[in-house]
Order: structure tokens, then sequence, then C-alpha cells
């Protein structure tokens, strides 16, 4: 009986952090700080496409894009063309994961990250706000503020080999946006390790 109860609380909690968003509704707006103390509201980029990555440098599968540096491409593709990108870590605080600024800062400048800004978010509120799930989980925003992609970065669910051989729909989202076209695939299932919140 306890393990019933212990399943049915696990899968509500799950519901709960799962996405409350939808493709094609107004993103929800959030304010958030980064690791440098800086204040980041969504409704301050409306105008511009907003890219949101769920990271956590020590799960492989986001390792591995950062270690090929397909991640950092994309990042800098985003940026370079007006767009917003947001790197979000939710890692509670007593989790081995956790980076607290000075040690996110270090991470930020070795892994020659090109993010806008790292959000410190190891209160969880945006990534629940979202419904992130893994890392990578990402989210692109469009510029009228409403979400036109959500889930796996790519068609590669792999921690090893090089992911730029992959299909990658955030860089197809992007484009298609930028294009003033309808973004080609809208919705997938993210793929990664869970991310780390606080229970």
């Amino acid at each position: 009986m306890k393990s019933v109860v212990l399943f049915l609380l696990s899968f509500l909690w799950m519901v709960g952090a799962r996405a409350e968003v939808r493709v094609g509704a107004p993103a929800p707006d959030f304010t958030a700080r980064d690791i440098n103390g800086k204040v980041h509201r969504l409704s301050d980029y409306r105008g511009k496409i907003v890219v949101l990555e769920a990271y956590n440098l020590d799960c492989p599968f986001c390792a591995n894009h950062y270690k090929s540096g397909s991640m950092q491409s994309l990042q800098e593709a985003v940026t370079s063309k007006g767009g917003v990108w947001l790197v979000v870590n939710s890692t509670h605080k007593g989790h081995p994961s956790y980076r607290a600024p000075e040690a996110a800062k270090k991470e930020f400048a070795a892994q020659k990250i090109k993010a806008t800004a790292w959000i410190d978010d190891s209160d969880g509120k945006l990534g629940k706000l979202y419904g992130m799930r893994t890392t990578p989980h990402m989210f692109v925003i469009d510029p009228a503020g409403n979400l036109a992609y959500q889930g796996a970065i790519d068609d590669r669910p792999t921690s090893s080999g090089d992911p730029r051989t992959a299909k990658n729909f955030v860089k197809l989202a992007v484009e298609a946006l930028l294009a003033g076209k309808a973004v080609p695939v809208s919705e997938t299932k993210p793929y990664g390790c869970s991310v780390k919140y606080a229970e």
C-alpha cells in the first residue's frame, strides 16, 4: 500500500512539474536572476526570439553538446541575429551538480558558452513553470511572446558522438521564425537526464 501511495505522489509531482505551457499559446512571463545578479524578465524581450535551455553540464547528454561545440555554435547563431538565449540551471543547492555563482561563472567561461545569460534557478521556479524535465529540454519563444517549440534539441537522443550530424529542432524553429515561416516541428519528446529539483 505504501509503495502505491509513493507512486501516486511521485506521479502527481511529475504532472505538476511537467509543462503547463502549450505550443502556440503565450509563454508564461517570468522574472529570474542570472549568475551575475542581473534580473531577466521574459516581457523585456518582446520582439525578440528567446531560447530557454535546461542545463546541467554533469549530465552526459548535455555535456556531449558542449564538448562538441555544437551548443555554443547554436547559441552564437541565435544571439548574433538579435535573439536571446538563456541557460537555465534548476539544480537545487543540496545536489552535487549545483553551481554557486562563482563556480558557474568559471564554467561559463571554460565552456565558452555563447548564451545571453546563465539563470540561477536553484529554487526551480522557472524550470517548473515551463515543465523542464530533462537536460537539455529546449523552448523557443517567438517575437510575439508565444511558445513556438518545446522538446528535444535534436533527433539524436544519445550522450556520445557528434550532435552536429543530427536534425536540430531548435535550429529549424529559429530559422523558420527568422524567415517568417511556420515552425516545421513544434513539439517533440525531450531526452537527457532528469532536472535535479529540490524535493
